[in-house]
């Protein structure tokens, strides 16, 4: 009698783990992950980044190739978490810092998060708040990086992103703050999006 039971309980279990694959596969994909999907399936690899900087670098090429920039007065030391400093030319015309610093794995470049400020932002002024701002460094990355961005967005539409995948570089764009929008841009064949959130949470 135990073992029928016992049968009976399994049976239960496995057609509970059944029904759980079945559901998790009919799931729709976004939009999110059908680019995220083809980009990568295309094999296309791309490494560059910006002003001479690439994904797999090692930190000396990277700090030279930054100190060549210093001496040509292009970047700066910045006063900023995000070290080095940069003064784009927005299509807006504003003053504008960006500041950026990577991360490394196994001492090779994967990971670029900068920080954009305009820098006339002061509290109450819509004209240099972080809306404007999302919209400038949206077109100003599109010159970088070309068109392409889409919105990306939690279940309950409170966080919102601006994303763009090629190949393996993943970029995505944020209001961090009511005066800063940060950009990610991330080597996919090292980490997924997903384990640098989860990284971000358990910081």
């Amino acid at each position: 009698m135990k073992e029928k039971e016992f049968m009976i309980h399994m049976i239960r279990v496995l057609l509970l783990i059944a029904v759980g694959l079945i559901w998790a596969g009919c799931q729709p994909k976004t939009e999110y992950d059908i680019i995220k999907e083809r980009e990568l399936k295309s094999g296309k690899v791309v490494e560059d980044l910006f002003l001479d900087l690439r994904f797999g670098m090692g930190r000396k090429e990277f700090f030279a190739t930054c100190w060549e920039h210093n001496k040509k007065g292009i970047l700066t030391n910045g006063a900023h978490v995000l070290q080095v400093q940069y003064k784009p030319a927005m299509p807006s015309g504003k003053d504008t810092n960006m500041f950026f610093y990577p991360s490394f794995e196994e001492n090779k470049l994967y990971f670029m998060p900068m920080e954009f400020v305009y820098g006339g932002w002061f509290p109450g002024n819509e004209e240099f708040g972080n809306e404007k701002l999302m919209e400038d460094v949206v077109a100003f990355l599109e010159g970088w990086f070309g068109e392409g961005f889409f919105e990306v967005s939690n279940k309950s539409k409170t966080v919102k992103a601006m994303v763009k995948i090629d190949g393996n570089r993943l970029i995505r764009i944020f209001k961090k703050d009511l005066k800063s929008v940060r950009v990610e841009i991330l080597d996919l064949r090292v980490k997924d999006i997903a384990e640098m959130n989860k990284k971000d949470e358990e910081a």
